[in-house]
């Protein structure tokens, strides 16, 4: 829960502020392009921002972290709300995964993003930022229809990307490349070293100044050439409520009829586990970004996020999470508590109440740049590079990612990669089960085999192999003392070789570690040294191998 005292330091007062509102700045046209994005109401993207700052802000024990709707969402809430045919429905989904948040905090299941591999996550995140830069070519240049936002390139019903360019291309609108000229240009401006450190630049983010631009230029288009200027769908479209009880009504219920729904409770997990892992993720980020290096209890994180989740699912809001490019901006503002969330999401409410008629003059030209470069970042060129560094192991389950992210949808992508990462790191297990070395001792080979620190079932393969290719009259020392555990199927399988080592004259000399017990080697009739009294203790493996020495 918010404790007060963190928001009554005079020294963080007012970076808190101004963290609050330059992150509400950045929050704005965002929260309506990724509901655009998701084939959301645009009010449900305002009402998830509003909750990921105010409810979140409040359960959540993470100084400087803020919520909200995020890009990596966009693809699950758009799938989920195709699959169940109704946006209301989703809603239901999107509360049963806020429930299913909280659960995992319960099961203390914070720390599931460890079991992601790193390439995996990466190459999710770069999928999603390639299929964001390709879905906004149309609004950048005029063509705003809704058929363009279903983020998969090859879709069923047949109307694909291809499909979709062609039309662009023939509705284009001189107003808005003009748009997406100016705004490409303010980020390109932005990101200029020079540029960086003017106090303008640092205090004002570049998406307020595209979002201002796009709004003049269109409002001057009206003055000089009505004709050429934007309007209908080429513009941000939010209700404009004539009064309270009509602000009301702009709020979406869930669906509780669907509660008998198979697809549902699917939908939900995919939900909870995909914005549980960004979550994670982001507020991990966050850490790293603060000051004073706090850590945000991951379990209490997942019970706060699960809390927005459900209540913004309850009000008809999308899916929210922690956002790491609203929480780094706060950071570089001056932030240092969660006051700054806390406005963040207070600015979001006065806004929708009280300017939306502003809002609505916002072109979707620009909107689609703020994406178009969200895109980009998430998928630069440097990571690729960054990642093809770490060697195949890492570029190859990332590349698969990427394309099975982009060619289907962002779950099968992500089960693909996962898979992909799951072979390398077990063909990495299966290459690292032992280290050999071979040296002789007068006429006779002796081969030094020292175990791994946990030798599993799928360390057998190897080390029968290595096994089989001993020749006769050899001496092989197997070196179990720094292993933490050596699985039976592996003692077995050193057992075996023992019936045969006799007849071949191989003298096989095993060295467990004297602190794990392997008691399938011994014979019945036999009994294991003491833990306490190993040094020059010998047993022989069911009277099979030579001699078993064991000692230090």
């Amino acid at each position: 829960m918010l404790n007060v005292n963190q928001l009554i330091e005079p020294k963080s007062r007012l970076g808190d502020i101004r963290g609050g509102a330059i992150s509400f700045l950045v929050a704005v046209p965002l929260c309506l392009g990724i509901a655009l994005a998701s084939g959301a109401p645009l009010f449900a993207g305002i009402i998830a921002g509003i909750v990921g700052g105010l409810i979140v802000g409040i359960f959540s024990r993470s100084a400087l972290s803020i919520s909200g709707p995020e890009a990596g969402l966009i693809v699950v809430t758009l799938s989920t709300i195709e699959a169940l045919g109704s946006f209301p429905a989703f809603l239901l989904a999107l509360c049963i995964a806020g429930l299913f948040q909280i659960g995992f905090g319960f099961a203390k299941a914070g720390n599931v993003s460890n079991f992601f591999p790193s390439s995996v996550i990466k190459g999710m995140l770069a999928g999603i930022g390639i299929m964001l830069i390709i879905k906004q070519l149309p609004h950048l240049v005029g063509y705003d229809a809704d058929a363009a936002e279903g983020l998969v390139l090859f879709q069923p019903n047949g109307f694909d990307l291809n499909e979709q360019l062609r039309m662009a291309m023939s509705q284009f609108s001189l107003t808005a490349i003009l748009i997406t000229v100016v705004s490409l240009t303010v980020f390109y401006l932005w990101e200029r070293p020079a540029f960086k450190k003017q106090a303008f630049a640092k205090n004002v983010p570049a998406a307020l100044i595209v979002v201002v631009l796009g709004i003049l230029t269109n409002e001057l288009m009206k003055l000089m050439a009505p004709h050429w200027a934007l309007s209908g769908n080429h513009l941000v479209q939010l209700p404009v409520p004539d009064s309270v009880d009509a602000f009301f009504k702009l709020f979406t219920f869930p669906d509780f009829s669907q509660w008998s729904n198979p697809l549902v409770y699917s939908s939900a997990i995919a939900i909870a586990l995909v914005a549980s892992l960004e979550a994670l993720l982001s507020v991990e980020a966050s850490d790293e970004l603060d000051p004073l290096k706090r850590k945000t209890p991951a379990n209490h994180e997942l019970k706060a996020q699960g809390i927005g989740n459900v209540i913004s699912g309850l009000i008809g809001g999308i899916p929210l999470t922690s956002v790491i490019v609203r929480s780094s901006v706060s950071i570089n503002a001056g932030a240092r508590t969660k006051l700054a969330a806390l406005l963040h999401g207070s600015l979001l409410l006065i806004c929708v109440v009280t300017l939306p008629s502003v809002l609505n003059k916002i072109p979707w030209a620009s909107l689609a740049s703020i994406l178009l470069v969200t895109g980009y970042k998430l998928a630069r060129v440097d990571i690729f590079k960054a990642t093809f560094a770490e060697g195949p192991a890492k570029f190859i389950p990332f590349c698969v990612t990427v394309l099975a992210v982009v060619l289907t949808d962002l779950l099968t992508g992500i089960g693909i990669g996962m898979v992909t990462g799951i072979f390398f790191i077990l063909r990495d297990h299966y290459r690292n089960t032992h280290r050999v070395r071979t040296e002789w001792d007068s006429d006779i080979k002796r081969i030094h085999v020292s175990l791994g620190d946990y030798v599993s079932f799928l360390s057998k393969a190897r080390l029968m192999k290595l096994l089989k290719s001993v020749p006769d009259n050899a001496i092989i020392e197997i070196d179990g003392s720094l292993s933490s555990y050596i699985d039976s199927d592996v003692v077995t399988a050193i057992q075996n070789f023992g019936i045969g080592a006799k007849q071949r004259n191989i003298r096989l000399i095993f060295r467990p570690n004297p602190a794990v017990d392997i008691p399938s080697i011994y014979s019945p009739s036999e009994h294991p040294p003491r833990k306490n009294s190993l040094q020059e203790s010998q047993f022989h493996l069911h009277g099979q191998i030579n001699t078993a020495t064991v000692g230090r």
